[in-house]
């Protein structure tokens, strides 16, 4: 945003988290910006969550799965 020659950021706090998004999409040099949407990331987002209690031997397929998925993507 510019007003009389000289640049003001916008009040990130004040953006929703789809506006910041946009925002930074935009201004990819911005790590103040950049810094701020992730703090507002839930690290539990996207978790996948395994129960190891209650097979251990198909947990660990699964987990096994999972890993050989990941080394090939």
């Amino acid at each position: 945003m510019e007003i009389g020659g000289s640049l003001m950021k916008p009040n990130f706090e004040t953006m929703t988290r789809q506006e910041l998004k946009a925002y930074v999409l935009k201004h990819r040099d911005d790590q103040e910006a950049l810094n701020i949407l992730m703090s507002r990331r839930s690290p539990d987002n996207e978790a996948t969550w395994y129960d190891f209690a209650d097979n251990q031997e198909v947990s660990q397929d699964i987990l096994k799965r999972k890993i050989n998925q990941e080394i090939k993507n």
